[in-house]
């Protein structure tokens, strides 16, 4: 059926709401553009003019989801001067879990030495966009009353689900964690989520696609079968076809409810999907290319944690200062499309 209208609540915003800290994990192992040069029988030069990707993280065994998560939020305690388990609630937003059960959030709470603690730990998935309903989540927790100060953690190990027979997606995904302490605000005219949107079209749902690892596909309906139905699927012009429509009109929403537009919010902080979506991303917003946060060279596509960790990239270089104003957004296999504008 076609789309024609939705009702949208009247938004609670501002929401204030303070970014206290952040933090990163990446792999030891940096892995660059010649070695797959070499996997694909390529001349060297290829996937970084190609792909546009120099080098990214490739996690080693003991490099688990859990053990990357846990030191990303350390070192976002860290940054934010915050207790061990100075918080109130741990949200997992990875978008490949370690297990099915129990998940990512809980192995976390553990790894960090906080089993015991009762602390609520919950995980959400939204694919690439995990972290920013993450965010939206935490927000209405603080609106609500519910928490006072929140850990979202991204971790995602895409090596682990790579077919090597497909060059794109074995090249541009990369593995690493990032984290960030969230405290509920008090003044309105202060740091604040200022606006939020979220949408998903679903006809779309084959285009990007991991099939194994739920119910859906099991061990006894053949090795063969479940084995193939593990390694990524990803068609990835259908991926930017199906979101290239849609998502300027989301832009254009989510700034407009927030009170700005393209041309004053003052930093855009984007999923890193690949060179093309990033240059797409310029093209949206012409002018200054340093304001597109663009770390893809050098991390690649690490689904969830990709958003957070170009966020802690913008923080540690001093880009996030008072009254700033910033564009979280990006897409995710569904089809889905989010973005957030908050004021720092």
């Amino acid at each position: 059926m076609a789309h024609t209208a939705r009702l949208t609540p009247a938004p609670a915003f501002p929401t204030p709401m303070v970014f206290a800290g952040m933090g990163v994990y990446r792999p030891r192992e940096q892995r660059s553009s010649t070695h797959f040069d070499a996997l694909f029988v390529k001349p060297e030069g290829w996937t970084q003019e190609t792909l546009g990707i120099g080098a990214r993280g490739v996690a080693a065994p003991d490099e688990t989801t859990s053990a990357m998560g846990a030191e990303a939020v350390r070192r976002a305690l860290l940054a934010a001067g915050w207790a061990e388990d100075g918080f109130d609630v741990l949200i997992g937003a990875c978008a490949v879990m370690e297990q099915p059960i129990p998940g990512a959030s809980v192995l976390i709470q553990e790894a960090l030495g906080l089993g015991r603690s009762g602390i609520p730990a919950f995980d959400v998935n939204l694919t690439c966009l995990s972290f920013l309903s993450a965010l939206d989540i935490v927000a209405m927790g603080f609106a609500a009353g519910r928490w006072r100060r929140a850990v979202v953690v991204s971790s995602d190990i895409a090596s682990a689900g790579l077919d090597e027979s497909d060059p794109v997606a074995c090249a541009i995904f990369g593995d690493g964690a990032a984290a960030v302490c969230l405290e509920r605000g008090e003044d309105p005219t202060g740091p604040a989520l200022l606006a939020t949107r979220f949408e998903t079209y679903g006809h779309a749902k084959g285009v990007a696609a991991l099939r194994a690892g739920g119910s859906r596909l099991r061990p006894q309906d053949g090795l063969e079968t479940f084995l193939a139905g593990s390694k990524f699927e990803m068609d990835a012009f259908a991926v930017f076809k199906a979101a290239a429509k849609p998502l300027p009109v989301l832009i254009d929403r989510v700034l407009a409810d927030a009170g700005l537009d393209r041309e004053s919010v003052d930093l855009i902080v984007p999923h890193q999907a690949s060179r093309p979506a990033i240059e797409h991303l310029r093209r949206l917003f012409p002018g200054d290319r340093s304001r597109i946060v663009d770390i893809f060279t050098d991390h690649g596509n690490q689904i969830a944690a990709s958003m957070p960790s170009a966020l802690h990239q913008a923080w540690s270089e001093g880009r996030l200062g008072s009254g700033k104003t910033a564009l979280l957004l990006g897409t995710a296999a569904g089809i889905s499309l989010g973005a957030m504008a908050f004021r720092f």
